[in-house]
């Protein structure tokens, strides 16, 4: 099967030749059919240079070259859209992950997996409290919200059959979560551990406000994947909870004026019911909205809220 190899990279230009020698090593003691797609997302250090020496000596790498930095899952998504592989394998290209291992993600492949997600099981070592408890906390929540049990979330060595990969909406952060949605549309997913390094040149990109970044589009995935056929449902039941609550506080301001002779004036509880059912009538307007706008949504681009995996004797 032919291998379809996609590396973001950005301001890696020492990394580069070590990286390459690396893979192309792996790729011919293994003997694969491959292409390389190597992703410059908008790099200031030099690092298209490195890339288009390596490009001129060997066709079978291509490069993708961005205007401006657009971020670690486009770079993906662009490699993805290029990439004319049956399996499709992502990962860094500032040596922390191993190329060596890229056969171990293979081998799950052949055994029937669609996605193979590689799990950096000795990373951080050293730094429990500061690393590795705020790690497995994030990893546990994201497959909490997810249902997908995953120790690696944040990992981008991963294998992917085509088929698997190829309608996945890639946006934001979100490439990390590709295991989680390919598990919803039915792909079998594995979890296997993989080499790891500590960076060895330059600096790295991840800071503590991608990690809000990166729940804000775990909150969103989850939405889109829920409640993108029934949004009146989501918002509809704030609207109905608002609108209870708004009830009870109502229901409690009659309670104190005539049981405890309490003015409506003297207490909060009028304007705290009129803003309570005010929220809860805009939630249900939302809702009917973004109803009206998933039905032109589906009618217009010609989709179905369904994946059919296998039909028979259907002749027309």
């Amino acid at each position: 099967m032919k291998l379809s190899l996609i590396f973001p990279v950005y301001n890696e230009a020492e990394s580069l030749p070590e990286f390459f020698e690396r893979v192309l090593y792996t790729m011919k003691e293994n003997r694969y059919e491959y292409e390389i797609i190597a992703v410059d997302d908008g790099s200031k250090d030099g690092s298209f240079g490195v890339l288009k020496n390596l490009a001129q000596k060997d066709r079978r790498i291509k490069i993708i070259s961005f205007r401006t930095n657009a971020g670690q899952t486009a770079a993906l998504r662009a490699g993805i859209d290029h990439a004319m592989g049956e399996v499709i394998i992502a990962m860094d290209s500032d040596l922390e992950n191993h190329p060596e291992d890229i056969p171990l993600l293979l081998a799950q492949i052949e055994a029937g997996f669609d996605v193979v997600s590689g799990w950096r099981k000795n990373r951080w070592q050293g730094q429990f409290f500061r690393r590795q408890i705020p790690s497995r906390i994030a990893n546990a929540l994201i497959s909490m919200i997810t249902g997908v049990k995953l120790n690696d979330y944040g990992c981008t060595f991963k294998a992917y059959r085509r088929e698997a990969i190829q309608e996945v909406p890639l946006y934001g952060e979100m490439h990390r979560f590709i295991p989680a949605y390919a598990a919803w549309r039915g792909a079998k997913v594995i979890e296997v551990p993989v080499q790891h390094t500590p960076r060895q040149f330059g600096k790295t990109k991840y800071g503590i406000s991608r990690t809000f970044r990166v729940l804000l589009d775990l909150l969103l995935m989850k939405f889109l994947h829920k409640y993108k056929d029934r949004p009146i449902h989501f918002f509809g039941g704030f609207g109905l909870l608002f609108f209870f609550l708004g009830f009870l506080s109502g229901m409690t301001a009659v309670f104190l004026r005539l049981f405890f002779n309490l003015h409506f004036v003297q207490t909060p509880l009028p304007i705290l019911t009129a803003l309570l059912l005010i929220m809860g009538l805009n939630f249900i307007l939302i809702g009917i909205v973004a109803e009206m706008l998933m039905r032109t949504y589906y009618e217009t681009k010609g989709e179905r809220p369904y994946l059919i995996k296998e039909t028979l004797n259907f002749d027309r």
